[in-house]
């Protein structure tokens, strides 16, 4: 099972999650709303970046996680 690699960079203000391997990057596009995809050579995303993202809670955040079969 692949895990996904979520990183928080407090000086940047940025939240940056990979949903596959971060070295099959091949390019990258930008949403207009402060998001940036990851995309593989095929173009499927494989991990996006949140910009301006400031976390204001002080207490660990739960996450839910589900994954649908293609």
């Amino acid at each position: 099972m692949a895990q996904i690699k979520v990183y928080y960079d407090r000086v940047g203000n940025t939240l940056t999650v990979w949903l596959d391997t971060p070295q099959d990057e091949y390019i990258c596009e930008e949403t207009g709303e402060e998001v940036i995809l990851m995309k593989d050579k095929q173009g499927r995303v494989i991990g996006f970046e949140k910009l301006n993202f400031v976390q204001t809670i002080v207490e660990p955040l739960p996450v839910a996680f589900e994954m649908a079969m293609a």
